[in-house]
């Protein structure tokens, strides 16, 4: 069965034993604004889209992430979900060789943010100097190594989705999640929870702890893609979607598919809270501040499901209706112009 045949879509309770409840900071009003005036700044899209981004809420997003961080500390989350917006905006329009262009801009001003941007250049790299420009101001030394390093990643994850779309690839599960893990922006994510804390590469890298953040990016990823697939198919960009890869690899229908990712949910619940016994120690100090980065990992996947339906980013206004009834309306397709580039990226509004 198709999706088109599928009148309604349920949408499973898979955060429901999950241990770590909802929380959000308090400064989120004040410095949400701040961060978004800046970003409006740039005019970085059509008004339409431009209310669009507004409706998605990606203050909300940063102070569900990081519901203690100082206020300098929240601003860099804020400024991070932004900046992830507009490049994936950008980003998703073009072909793969552009997409490389594009992204070794985003890197070079990452590495140089000191630098000025050359004149003419993508409006990317504008953004990318004056955000980490801000945030290595209160960020510590390892923080910094760690963001430079993920973010990257991300941007290189980035250019290889570009390859796939240009292709009409849909991968495997195995390899859609390994590509994932990194496309998903999770490790970037983790940073501003840890901007206050120095932790040691040995601590850091350790492969337990590294264990435990693909967990917690797998665990983002099924979530995402449930509440995003509807609004995908409807513009026929869900090739990049556990739901579709499921349907397409073991040749089931959509509810197949979701029974799959809800029992591939619970098994990474499983490994994440034994991985937690598992966790070594390095020390009175270092394990301190490395179980307050554990506990901001775990925190991770309550507040992106929280965050999937407190938006309007992929239920407009019903979202919270949405939350407790599970059952969403299937989208009808919808035609994208395809001849839309970076300077006129529309956001797609969903109205359900």
């Amino acid at each position: 069965m198709s999706s088109e045949t599928v009148k309604m879509l349920y949408l499973p309770e898979t955060m429901s034993n999950w241990p770590w409840p909802r929380a959000i900071n308090p400064r989120y009003e004040e410095v949400s604004a701040q961060s978004n005036a800046w970003f409006h700044s740039f005019k970085a899209f059509t008004q339409r889209s431009q209310d669009a981004f507004d409706k998605c809420d990606f203050g909300r997003l940063a102070s569900l992430a990081y519901p203690t961080a100082a206020k300098e500390h929240l601003r860099t989350g804020c400024d991070l979900m932004n900046l992830f917006f507009v490049v994936d905006e950008y980003t998703d329009v073009e072909p793969a060789p552009v997409v490389r262009e594009m992204v070794d801009v985003v890197i070079d001003a990452l590495n140089n943010p000191h630098k000025p941007r050359p004149e003419g250049e993508i409006l990317l790299g504008q953004v990318a100097k004056e955000f980490w420009e801000l945030a290595i101001k209160t960020a510590s030394p390892a923080s910094q190594k760690h963001f430079v390093e993920a973010f990257t990643d991300y941007l290189n994850s980035v250019v290889i989705q570009a390859k796939d779309r240009d292709t009409d690839t849909i991968r495997t599960i195995d390899s859609y999640l390994k590509m994932r893990r990194e496309n998903i922006g999770a490790r970037p994510s983790y940073v501003p929870g840890e901007l206050h804390l120095n932790l040691p590469d040995e601590a850091f890298y350790h492969p337990v702890i590294k264990e435990l953040e693909y967990h917690i990016a797998d665990l983002i990823i099924l979530d995402n893609d449930i509440a995003s697939y509807n609004k995908e198919q409807a513009n026929g960009d869900d090739r990049h979607n556990i739901l579709t890869i499921v349907m397409h690899q073991l040749n089931t229908d959509f509810a197949g598919a979701m029974k799959w990712v809800c029992e591939y949910h619970e098994e990474v619940e499983a490994k994440f809270l034994d991985g937690l016994k598992r966790v070594p120690s390095f020390g009175p100090a270092v394990d301190k501040e490395l179980g307050e980065y554990i506990l901001h990992l775990a925190n991770w996947p309550r507040c992106n499901d929280c965050w999937n339906f407190e938006s309007g980013r992929y239920f407009g206004k019903k979202g919270l209706e949405i939350q407790k009834s599970r059952v969403v309306p299937l989208m009808p397709k919808v035609q994208l112009d395809p001849t839309l580039k970076t300077n006129q990226v529309v956001v797609p509004l969903v109205d359900l």
